[in-house]
Formats: structure tokens, C-alpha cells, sequence
């Protein structure tokens, strides 16, 4: 029977719920090729203690404590507890040598007391507690040789114990039997395997073509789920990691953890929960947070409980909620994502009816979990390209739009053109006429430009006539002694013309250095100020006159030498403080100096009158009186 009938029929068995029971004790007979027994079809005794040693378990009289137990279940399993079984098996002469195969490969501790022809027993160990290599098989499976007996009836020992569940179903088969299995297993492993590298390799591609992170997602789930099926199946432990068998303990739970993690990432990014459904993008971020604070809480504190694993249900159940709310919300590509996580709902759903025992163990049962992820990345990938073509489909309705909106805008601008060339050259006929008329237009007004310059140029002389005149009828009015403060301001209206004034009477007949007496200079530090070139001595626009060292505005103190000289008394020294927005004691005081300076003129003959006012502003004493060579002084204003 080829191994696609032997699928058929083991599917329609798994259908049918049905179950073959056997009898207790195997046959060695050409006719028969294989034949499982499940614990409860064993006789067997649990040690608690694991004290037990395999003398005092074969002794005649602890044959009584070896019974079957029809009701046991795999649920009732007692995890680092020696469950010592004894198997019989009738030995007919046949030519076929038989095997004795345990299908849990994740046991971790076996020892099997196997009978020679001569009466004694030889003990062989193994498990995924021990290195691979010291296995006599090079086989995922945990299996024994049996040797040729004459006619009778041998009893073979095993003492199981692991620190999780073991799943203790003996297959006793010949070992063409096991051969033909082997091949067909390894094929099948083979063609898994290779689909879940194909799948990777084509949406990297993908990737590289559309540059959309959820085909790295959805590489990461699948290399994620490659991984658990080997740590499940032994196909790691024979490969990959053979020299550590330490591994084995965690990698199904770091592993299953892997796949969780990468399934609810690639839910959330490939039906786009954070913009479609925020309450399920909430729940499935929630989901992550607590399926790795449980992974993080089983690494390092209790590993054995890596062996529960369906509480994935809970994680694999909301992401097939998101998908089919999702796909009732319109989402398109989600519909091949329902059927995926469907169909891998329905293969753990299996998987647990065999650990119940509901089902019965066939090839198909065994690896429905296999199976189930196969047809789940197929349908997975289908989806993504699935929302490629939607993508292209949306893509091409939109260029059609596009191009037949371009069509309609070529048509409106050939007709908005036309009309615009229309009304350009009805314009163009406007502005050119306009343009004659601004022609004349300019013409006539450079002659009037013309004229008005000439006009200008008059008026400006007049004016500049009529200032001159201003300006002696205001300086007559100074000597006069009737000048006010908004009179004197039209000659002196700022400090520049005020330091204008002192530059011209100071230095009218050139710059003389009182240190050294050089005659050339260049500016100073203040404005108005100039430094000789030999040196360097700064003189200040203020230094050696009145004015030196006043703290209010030098136009100010012009008036206030002016009324001083005159002798004007129309306003009191509060009014005139108001009037200068000054302080009473400057006035006081600047005028007073004035005054002194004045009086000191006089001794030397000097008559200060309003038509010389302009000599008291010069200390004509410390002019004489230079300073010594070598000696610094630098007078600012």
C-alpha cells in the first residue's frame, strides 16, 4: 500500500474516531509487520520514589505489581516519576528482525533491559538527556533490537522516566518495516521542510520587490515555526544541536514562544489593526506583553512548565477573532488569512484529541500539527499576494482614472488655450494701442518734468537765498540780545552743529598736539576728536572749552552760556530748568562757570560782549599753559 492510501485511510480512521486496540503480547510472525501499544495496553508499575532497581522489579514475586490500567490517560501522567513497563513478546522462527520503538523522542530518560538467548539481560540507555551520537540508530526515535530467541515467550523491562509528559507508545515492527517507515517519514520531513525554506526564499524576494516589512514579519513566523517542528519531531535534536542535549529541555517552549510572538506581530501589521480595529490592535499588543512576561517567567523559574502549551490557544484564538472581524469589515486579503489560522486551530485541535487518547495514533493524527502549519503558510502567502494583486488591481483602476483625467485636462487646456490666444491677441490689439497713447503720454510729461526741474532749480536757490537770510536776521537778533530758546535753536538745533562750531573755532587755524606740538592728526576715540600721529595724544572737541565735562546735552549749554553772556534775566532758573528739562543745580552750576569764565577774561583785558559771546567758550589761559613732554594726558569730552 503506497503511503498516500496509507494517509487516506489513516484520515478517514482520524474521521471516524476510530481506535485498534490490540492484545498484550507481541508475535514475532512473517505475516505481521507492526503493531502499537499504548500504555493502557501495558502492564506496567510507577515508582514514586525512583528507588526501584531493575533486580528487585524482576524478581518472581514483584511480577504481582505489574498491571494493566485500561482507564489511564494521558492527562494522568507524573512527570520525574519511574514508570517501570513489562512487554512480552512471543518469539516464533521467522526471518525478520524486529525493533522495539518508542514515538516520544522527547523522553528524556530510558533504560531497556533487553533478554539474550542465554537467560541474562543486557541494559542499554538512552533519551534526549544523552548526546545523539551515542545512539545505535541514527534515527529521530528512541528504538532497540531485539535479539533471536528459540520458541518461547520473553519478557522485556523499561524503566521511563522524564521531567515533562511522555507520551509512552511502544511500536513493535520488523525492521523492513521500519525502513519503509523511516524513508516515507525523512521524504515527508524533507518536503515540509523544504516547502517552509521555498516559502522563506520567495517572500524575501517579495520583500526586495515591495520593500514591505511584513513579509520579514511573516519569514521570521515561518523559520519560528520550522524550528518548534523540529524541536517537536527530533529532527533538531539529529541535526542541529546532537552534542547538547541539555537544549532540548527549552527549545520547544523558546521556540513555540518565537512563533507566537511573530504570529500576533505579523496579525497586527498585515490586517493593519491600528487603523481598522484600535480595540483588537490594543488586545493583541496586550496579548504580546503577557505571552512574554509568561516566556520570561518559565525561562528562568519553572522550564517544565514549557511542556503547557495550550494556553497558545488563547493567542492563536484572538488573532483568528481579528481576522474574521477584519474580513467582516471588507478587508479582502484577510479571507486566505482566516482559512490559514482556520485550518491551524483545526491541527491543534487534532493534535489534542490524540493526547487524549479520543483519537487513535496514525501517521496523520502524529503529525496534524505538521500539516496544519504546511497548509497555513500556504494559504498565508497566498493572502500576501492576495493583497499584492488587490494592491496592483487598485493600482491599475487608479492609472486608468488617472489617464482618462489627463485625457479630460488635455481636452479643457487645447480649449482654455484657444481661448486664451483668442483674448491675447484681443489684448495684444488693446495694449498696443494703449502703449501709443502712453507714448504721447510720456512724452509730454518729460516736458513737464523738464519744466518743473527749471522750476525747482529757482526755487531751491530762493530758498537757500531765503535761509541765508533767516540766518543773518537770526544772528543779528543774537547780538541783539533777543533771542529765545526756539530762536536759538534754528541756529543750534543739535550737538552736531554745536561740535561743528567748537571744531571750527578750536582748530579754524589748524591742529596743534599740546604734548609735542606736531602738527598732524588723525580721528580719535570720540567724534570730533583728534589724536596726533607722533604721540598719539587723544584731545577731545570739549577739551580746554566750557563745555568740558558737562552731563546734559552740549545745544543745552550752548543757550545757557549764551544768556549768561548776554545777560538775559526773562526767565528764572526754575523756569528755565522746566524750559531745558534740566536740573536747577546744573543750570546753577554751568553758569556760574560761565560766569567765572567771564570774570577771568576780564582780568586779562578780554571784553566779553553779545557780539564776541563765542570767546568765553575758549580757556585761552590753558592754551598757553601746555603740558610738559613725556607726561600723559588724555582729555575726553
Amino acid at each position: 500500500m503506497g503511503p498516500w492510501r496509507v494517509f487516506f485511510f489513516s484520515f478517514i480512521l482520524i474521521l471516524a474516531g476510530v481506535g485498534v486496540g490490540y492484545g498484550q503480547t507481541a508475535t514475532t510472525r512473517d505475516d505481521t509487520d507492526e503493531r502499537i501499544f499504548l500504555l493502557n495496553e501495558l502492564e506496567f508499575f510507577i515508582d514514586p520514589g525512583n528507588t526501584l532497581s531493575f533486580e528487585e522489579i524482576s524478581e518472581p514475586r514483584f511480577k504481582s505489581n505489574f498491571a494493566r490500567r485500561p482507564t489511564y490517560q494521558n492527562k494522568d501522567y507524573r512527570s520525574g516519576e519511574s514508570y517501570w513497563i513489562r512487554f512480552s513478546v512471543e518469539h516464533i522462527p521467522t526471518d525478520k528482525v524486529w525493533l522495539i520503538e518508542f514515538y516520544d523522542q522527547t523522553i528524556d530518560h530510558i533504560e531497556a533491559y533487553l533478554p539474550r538467548p542465554d537467560g541474562t539481560y543486557e541494559k542499554r540507555v538512552m533519551g534526549d538527556a544523552y548526546p545523539f551520537l551515542e545512539r545505535k540508530f541514527s534515527h529521530k526515535t528512541l528504538r532497540f533490537k531485539l535479539y533471536p530467541h528459540d520458541p518461547s515467550i520473553q519478557y522485556y523491562y523499561f524503566r521511563v522516566q522524564s521531567h515533562e509528559f511522555a507520551d509512552i507508545r511502544i511500536a513493535f515492527r520488523s525492521v523492513d518495516r521500519f525502513i519503509y517507515y523511516a524513508l516515507n517519514e525523512y521524504f515527508l520531513f524533507g518536503t515540509f521542510y523544504g516547502m517552509i525554506v521555498i516559502i522563506a526564499l520567495y517572500n524575501f524576494l517579495v520583500f526586495l520587490a515591495i520593500r514591505e516589512i511584513k513579509n520579514v514579519y511573516y519569514i521570521f513566523y515561518i523559520i519560528s515555526v520550522a524550528l518548534y517542528a523540529m524541536s517537536l519531531d527530533g529532527v533538531g535534536f539529529q541535526y542541529i544541536w546532537p552534542n547538547f542535549p541539555q537544549w532540548n529541555d527549552y527549545a520547544s517552549g523558546i521556540c513555540l514562544y518565537l512563533v507566537i510572538l511573530w504570529a500576533l506581530v505579523f496579525t497586527r501589521r498585515f490586517l493593519s489593526t491600528r487603523t481598522k480595529a484600535p480595540r483588537i490592535d490594543l488586545a493583541l499588543r496586550v496579548m504580546i506583553v503577557v505571552r512574554t512576561f509568561v516566556f520570561l517567567f518559565e525561562l528562568f523559574f519553572y522550564p517544565e512548565f514549557f511542556a503547557f502549551r495550550f494556553i497558545e490557544i488563547l493567542p492563536l484564538s484572538l488573532i483568528f477573532y481579528a481576522g474574521v472581524y477584519i474580513l467582516m469589515r471588507g478587508y479582502r486579503p484577510a479571507r486566505y488569512f482566516v482559512i490559514a489560522y482556520g485550518l491551524l486551530l483545526i491541527g491543534f485541535f487534532v493534535r489534542s484529541l490524540v493526547f487524549f487518547n479520543i483519537i487513535a495514533l496514525t501517521t496523520v493524527s502524529h503529525y496534524s500539527l505538521h500539516f496544519s502549519f504546511v497548509v497555513e503558510m500556504l494559504f498565508l502567502t497566498f493572502a500576501l499576494g492576495d493583497r499584492i494583486t488587490i494592491l496592483k488591481d487598485n493600482r491599475d483602476r487608479a492609472l486608468r482614472r488617472i489617464i482618462h483625467q489627463h485625457e479630460l485636462n488635455m481636452e479643457l487646456k487645447d480649449k482654455v488655450t484657444r481661448e486664451l490666444e483668442q483674448k491675447v491677441n484681443e489684448r495684444t490689439s488693446e495694449l498696443n494701442l494703449k502703449n501709443a497713447e502712453l507714448e504721447t503720454s510720456n512724452a509730454r510729461l518729460v516736458k513737464q518734468t523738464h519744466e518743473i526741474n527749471q522750476i525747482n532749480s529757482v526755487l531751491d536757490l530762493d530758498n537757500w537765498k531765503l535761509k541765508n537770510r533767516i540766518k543773518v536776521v537770526l544772528e543779528e537778533r543774537l547780538m541783539e540780545k533777543t533771542m529765545d530758546y526756539d530762536e536759538f535753536k534754528t541756529l543750534y538745533p543739535d550737538s552736531l552743529s554745536c561740535y561743528r562750531f567748537l571744531e571750527e573755532l578750536k582748530w579754524n587755524e589748524g591742529f596743534t598736539c599740546r604734548k609735542c606740538g606736531n602738527n598732524k592728526y588723525f580721528e580719535g576715540a570720540q567724534k570730533f576728536a583728534r589724536r596726533c600721529t607722533r604721540c598719539g595724544y587723544n584731545e577731545s572737541i570739549t577739551a580746554y572749552t566750557v563745555f568740558h565735562s558737562i552731563k546734559f546735552p552740549i545745544e543745552k549749554a550752548f543757550y545757557i552760556a549764551y544768556l549768561a553772556v548776554t545777560g538775559k534775566k526773562a526767565a528764572t532758573l526754575e523756569a528755565l530748568s522746566v524750559q531745558l528739562e534740566i536740573g536747577v543745580n546744573a543750570i546753577w552750576g554751568f553758569r556760574k562757570k560761565v560766569q567765572e569764565r567771564i570774570t577771568e577774561q576780564s582780568k586779562f583785558g578780554h571784553e566779553i560782549t553779545a557780539t564776541k559771546w563765542q570767546d568765553v567758550i575758549l580757556d585761552h589761559n590753558k592754551e598757553k599753559a601746555k603740558p610738559r613732554p613725556g607726561k600723559t594726558e588724555i582729555v575726553s569730552g
